[in-house]
C-alpha cells in the first residue's frame, strides 16, 4: 500500500502527516520494550526451577505420579485465577493486575525456598499459580499496543522472552547449584530474587496501556460462563479446543522432561539445564526472528499446523530416545545429588525414582534426544503465539484481555491435566510412553486441524 504524505502550510506553522496505514506497518517496539523485559525478568525466575521441582519432590518420597500431581498444582490454580485476572485488567488496568500476580509469585518462591517437607512444596506452587495472570497480561497489554499486522510479530517477542528466559534461568540454576553443593533452596532464593526485580520494573518503568476505547464497553462482571460462551463462537471456539490440546500434550513434555532425561540417560539437574538452554536458543531465533516473518508469508494457519507437526515428530522422537545413559553418569553421585547437602540432606531410601544401570554409558542417547528436541521446541514455540493472535484477531478490541484470559485458562488447564495424565502412564508404563501417547494426540490434530481452521 502506497504511503499518503500529507503537507498543511499556513504562514506560521508546517505540519506533516503521515497516513496511519503506513506506520501500521511497522511493530512499535519502544512501547513494547518494557512489556518483554518484564516477561523475561518474570520468566527468568520460572526457568529457575523448573527443571528442578521434579527432582525436588523425588527427595521427599514422591513417586513419578505424585511429581505430576505436584507438576498440576501450578497450573489448576491458574486456571482458577488468571480468566478473572484478565477481566479485571480490561476493567481496571494491566498495570495493578499485573503487579498483584507478581507479590503472589514473589510469595510462592519465598515459601518455596522455606520449603523442607513434600506438603510446603504444594503449597508454594498453590500460592503461584493462583495469582498466576502475568502472561495473559502481558499478553493483554501487547494487544494493547499492536494492530492486527504487528500482533502476531508482537506475540512472537514474548515468545522471543519466554526463549531468553529459558536460556538464563537454567544458566543461573547451574551456577547457583554448582556454587551451593546442590542446595535447592538456594536456587529457590534466587528466584525470588528476579521475582522482586520484575515487581520494581512493573511499578516504575511500565506504563498503563489499556485505553478507554479499548476496554470501556466491558462492564459485566466475569463468571465462568465467559468460557463456555467463548467456546461457542465457531472460530475461536476451535482455536481454544486446538490451544487445549496440543498443550496436553506438549505440557506433559515440559514438565516432566527432567524426571525422563535422569531416569532414561541419568542426568541430573545441571545436565538438564544444558538441553534447557538449547531449546531456549532455538526459540529465541524461531519466535523473534522468524514467527513475525512466516506470519506475514504465510498466515497463522500456517503456522498452527507447521507446529503441529514438528512438535508430533518432537515428541515421538523423544520417546524413542534409546536408554544409554550420558557417558560422564555415575548412579551414586547422582543419587548424592538428589538427597542434597547438609542440613537439608534426606536419605537416600526416600528416593523412589529408579535410576538407569551405568554399564550401558555412551553418546548415542544424548545425541539422539537432542536431535529430537529441535522439532519439539520449534512446534512449542510457534503454537502459542499463533493460536494467540489468531483468537485476539477474532475478538473485538473491547473484550481482548478476556479472551486471551480465557485462552490462558484452557492453556492451564491443559498443564493441569498432563501431567497428571503423564506422571501415571510414566509410573505404570514406562517412561517413554507417555511422550509417545501425547506424539499420537498430535498427529490427530495435524490431521483435524487444515479441515477445520478457515483458510483466511
Amino acid at each position: 500500500m502506497y504511503t499518503c504524505l500529507l503537507i498543511y502550510l499556513s504562514t506560521d506553522k508546517i505540519i506533516i502527516m503521515t497516513s496511519p496505514e503506513a506506520s501500521s506497518e511497522k511493530l512499535d517496539f519502544k512501547r513494547i520494550l518494557p512489556i518483554i523485559v518484564i516477561v523475561f525478568v518474570d520468566l527468568l525466575g520460572l526457568s529457575i526451577i523448573i527443571p528442578l521441582l521434579p527432582l525436588y519432590a523425588a527427595r521427599f518420597n514422591a513417586t513419578p505420579f505424585v511429581i505430576g500431581v505436584l507438576q498440576a498444582t501450578y497450573p489448576l490454580m491458574q486456571f482458577l485465577g488468571a480468566p478473572i485476572l484478565g477481566r479485571l485488567s480490561d476493567r481496571f488496568g494491566r498495570k495493578p493486575i499485573l503487579v498483584i500476580s507478581q507479590i503472589g509469585t514473589l510469595a510462592g518462591f519465598i515459601m518455596l525456598g522455606f520449603a523442607n517437607t513434600l506438603t510446603l512444596l504444594f503449597i508454594s506452587r498453590i500460592i503461584d499459580g493462583l495469582s498466576g495472570a502475568n502472561i495473559s497480561t502481558a499478553q493483554a497489554a501487547i494487544a494493547d499496543s499492536t494492530n492486527e499486522k504487528t500482533r502476531t510479530q508482537g506475540l512472537g517477542l514474548i515468545g522471543a522472552a519466554f526463549g531468553l528466559g529459558f536460556v538464563f534461568g537454567p544458566i543461573i540454576a547451574f551456577i547457583v547449584l554448582a556454587a551451593t553443593g546442590q542446595n535447592y533452596q538456594a536456587v529457590a532464593w534466587t528466584a525470588a530474587f528476579f521475582s522482586f526485580a520484575s515487581i520494581l520494573l512493573t511499578s516504575f518503568w511500565f506504563s498503563e496501556t489499556r485505553t478507554a476505547d479499548s476496554t470501556s464497553a466491558l462492564r459485566k462482571k466475569f463468571s465462568f460462563n465467559a468460557l463456555s460462551e467463548a467456546l461457542r463462537r465457531p472460530k475461536i471456539g476451535f482455536l481454544l479446543v486446538l490451544m487445549f490440546f496440543y498443550q496436553v500434550a506438549f505440557g506433559g513434555y515440559e514438565q516432566l522432561f527432567s524426571l525422563f532425561t535422569l531416569t532414561r540417560l541419568g542426568m541430573d539437574a545441571r545436565d538438564t539445564s544444558g538441553l534447557f538452554v538449547l531449546a531456549g536458543l532455538f526459540i529465541i531465533v524461531v519466535q523473534g526472528g522468524f514467527v513475525g516473518r512466516w506470519s506475514k508469508q504465510k498466515g497463522d494457519r500456517w503456522l498452527v499446523i507447521m507446529g503441529v507437526s514438528t512438535l508430533a515428530l518432537g515428541l515421538i522422537g523423544t520417546a524413542l530416545t534409546p536408554a544409554i545413559p550420558v557417558p560422564w553418569y555415575e548412579q551414586s553421585k547422582v543419587m548424592d545429588t538428589l538427597a542434597g547437602e547438609g542440613a537439608i540432606r534426606v536419605s537416600i531410601q526416600n528416593i523412589q525414582i529408579q535410576l538407569p544401570d551405568q554399564a550401558a554409558r555412551g553418546w548415542f542417547g544424548i545425541i539422539w534426544l537432542v536431535i529430537a528436541s529441535f522439532p519439539a521446541a520449534l512446534g512449542g514455540g510457534v503454537l502459542h503465539p499463533a493460536v494467540n493472535s489468531m483468537i485476539s484477531k477474532s475478538s473485538d478490541k473491547s473484550e481482548v484481555g478476556g479472551m486471551l484470559g480465557v485462552s490462558a485458562s484452557m492453556y492451564s488447564a491443559a498443564n493441569a491435566i498432563a501431567p497428571l495424565f503423564y506422571g501415571a502412564l510414566f509410573q505404570w508404563f514406562g517412561p517413554p510412553v507417555p511422550f509417545m501417547v501425547g506424539g499420537l494426540i498430535l498427529l490427530v490434530l495435524w490431521f483435524i486441524a487444515p479441515r477445520i481452521i478457515p483458510s483466511s
